[in-house]
């Protein structure tokens, strides 16, 4: 029995997904700390590390954890090459029109999917037990063995692990072949209505990759929300009462800091040389909802 030609486009859509996660991350994890107040991550691609990684191979010896070194890992040897063929074999399923093929690339896909996360889970488990005895610093009792997903403590540091953009975009090509694979199965044919159930899911596939392709080239930079009387300010630690003299920083890793005037902006830039910042805005004193670009600004001293 032959595919449907909407079953084929989407095939197509997934196997472009593929290829584009070959450029972007799959995942990272992020740690925070006091002493790094712009944070520290790992970002993890088919075929590399990316990120803080010298400085968390540094943090690592003291603890007597193995550091990160690309060549180690015979993952990123494969994965590009796997994620390249499973974009082959979506095209090659789309050109041949076969459901049993289709069901078959849906069990590889899916088994490798599982494959993954547990090859993952069991790097994570090494890494953070498998602990050199003789290191400067020894916790009795302790691992290090980051989140899976989600956060974690460890010690100081707030350890989160997510997927990335090409993670989503793993995500959204399974959900694509789960639709497809109920669609031609007959199985969404019994929730059928005016639109196809199983047509409502693929649009809502394409509207996440869409969604997700536009936030990986996305390059905007707009000042966040301010909770009044909820959001502390990041220097003096006083809760931000008066949106009128309210001050805000984007980092280069796009992390937000918020201050309660101009004053508090200013000397935690002054302390935090290391903070590398993108953006700065300040409030619109006669606009009190509105924030404006730094340089934008009309400094006016106040009046004595």
């Amino acid at each position: 029995m032959k595919i449907s030609t909407l079953s084929k486009i989407f095939l197509i859509i997934a196997a472009i997904l593929l290829i584009g996660s070959l450029f972007v991350p799959l995942w990272r994890i992020d740690l925070e700390a006091p002493q790094y107040p712009e944070g520290l991550n790992l970002l993890i691609y088919a075929n590399k590390i990316a990120g803080n990684v010298d400085i968390i191979n540094g943090l690592n010896h003291y603890i007597g954890m193995q550091t990160l070194h690309a060549e180690n890992f015979i993952e990123f040897t494969v994965l590009q090459y796997i994620i390249g063929a499973f974009a082959l074999l979506f095209v090659i399923t789309a050109i041949i029109g076969k459901r049993k093929l289709l069901y078959a690339t849906f069990i590889a896909f899916a088994a490798f999917g599982v494959i993954a996360i547990a090859d993952f889970w069991r790097w994570e488990y090494n890494y953070g037990h498998h602990l050199d005895p003789n290191a400067p610093i020894i916790v009795p009792g302790m691992a290090y063995q980051p989140p899976l997903i989600g956060f974690k403590q460890l010690l100081n540091f707030g350890a989160y692990s997510m997927p990335d953009i090409g993670g989503y975009f793993f995500i959204i090509c399974g959900i694509i072949l789960l639709a497809l694979v109920g669609k031609e199965s007959g199985f969404f044919n019994r929730f059928s209505s005016k639109k196809s159930a199983y047509v409502k899911m693929l649009y809502w596939s394409l509207g996440w990759s869409v969604l997700m392709a536009s936030a990986a080239c996305s390059s905007e930079d707009t000042p966040a929300d301010i909770a009044l009387n909820r959001d502390m300010c990041d220097y003096c630690k006083m809760k931000i009462s008066d949106q009128q003299f309210a001050a805000q920083l984007k980092t280069e890793k796009g992390r937000y800091y918020k201050f309660d005037d101009i004053f508090c902006l200013q000397s935690y830039r002054k302390e935090h040389n290391e903070v590398n910042y993108k953006a700065l805005w300040i409030s619109d004193y006669a606009q009190a909802s509105h924030f404006v670009a730094m340089e934008q600004a009309h400094l006016c001293a106040r009046p004595t």
